[in-house]
């Protein structure tokens, strides 16, 4: 694996360690792909270090599991405020 690539996927694990971003907020910061940061902690991390793959795991179902809660937030804000 490049360095540059190593050093991308640990600055975005600690990154989600610090602050529970989902994949969209971390992408969105580090100004890559969502793609990129799902297979940098996803595929790359467990080959760097299996610990710290478990936690961002963790932290990635907690995402998941809540994202729907997001979404109708989000929805209901919209109507709201009468930009439909």
């Amino acid at each position: 694996m490049r360095e540059y690539i190593r050093r991308r996927v640990l600055e975005i694990t600690d990154h989600i360690l610090e602050t529970q971003a989902t994949v969209r907020q971390t992408a969105r910061l580090f100004n890559v792909s969502k793609s990129t940061v799902h297979k940098d902690v996803t595929e790359r991390l467990p080959s760097i270090d299996k610990q710290l793959a478990k936690k961002v795991k963790k932290i990635l179902d907690q995402n998941k599991a809540e994202r729907h809660l997001r979404g109708g937030e989000a929805t209901r804000r919209k109507y709201k405020s009468g930009n439909k």
